[in-house]
């Protein structure tokens, strides 16, 4: 395939699969769909609670700064340079500074079945369970994909460092050497995955070379606890405690 589901298939086919960073945290332990706004009380930050007659005649008072004060620090810092113009090259190696989750996208169709690695797999609502990824449209997936009802999307742990690199490698055999089985209206599921999630796809967006496809959860499963693999700096990395 030649266009990743992402920014940047290329890096993931070079991706080492030895490759190991240290990541303290973990992104998914911070969900957006945890802090809803709904559940924050406009009444908890009153602004009438702070009564700027409470404070003293010198708190409010501003000091005198001198010219030479006032300019001071943009002086010692020189000027700035011009921002780089935006470009491919650049996009990419912005977002290789951005640790993601690593999933497989699956489907069949009539060639049989197919598959490729995402790191652009994102939840879009809760109510109805909807989610998107990219997926290229010169990639080998694709004309499987574009027709495809269904599909299949993968969590792969850190032990999957290996299985990540196969879908992400041009050329490969990738479920030859793979333990899958037909799942859910017939689409491949992958064994041994952290969760997968069976989605009847509801849109194709064009998006440049890529279609944003968004999809419905209509079956899932959180199979095994353990720790994700993550998507960073050009290579697959672990969590590290």
């Amino acid at each position: 395939m030649t266009a990743s589901a992402d920014l940047h298939e290329a890096d993931l086919r070079n991706a080492d699969p030895r490759a190991s960073g240290a990541h303290d945290s973990d992104p998914h332990d911070s969900d957006p769909r945890d802090s809803d706004p709904r559940d924050s009380d406009p009444h908890d930050s009153d602004p009438h609670d702070s009564d700027p007659r409470a404070s003293g005649p010198h708190d409010a008072a501003p000091r005198a700064t001198g010219p030479h004060e006032a300019t001071g620090a943009r002086d010692a810092a020189g000027p700035r340079e011009a921002p780089a113009p935006a470009s491919a090259d650049l996009f990419r190696a912005v977002f290789r500074q951005h640790a993601a989750g690593v999933a497989v996208i699956t489907a069949t169709g009539d060639e049989g079945p197919v598959g490729f690695t995402a790191t652009s797999v994102g939840s879009v609502a809760a109510e109805p369970p909807l989610l998107s990824f990219g997926a290229g449209t010169g990639s080998s997936s694709w004309p499987t994909l574009a027709r495809a009802e269904y599909v299949g999307v993968h969590i792969l742990g850190e032990h999957q460092q290996e299985l990540a690199a196969t879908f992400a490698r041009k050329g490969a055999d990738r479920f030859g050497g793979t333990s899958w089985r037909p799942g859910p209206h017939g689409v491949p599921l992958l064994d041994g995955v952290l969760a997968w999630l069976v989605c009847r796809v509801a849109a194709r967006i064009p998006a440049g070379d890529h279609r944003l496809v968004l999809a419905e959860a209509v079956a899932l499963d959180p199979t095994s606890p353990g720790r994700p693999l993550l998507y960073h700096q050009g290579g697959f990395n672990a969590l590290r405690h």
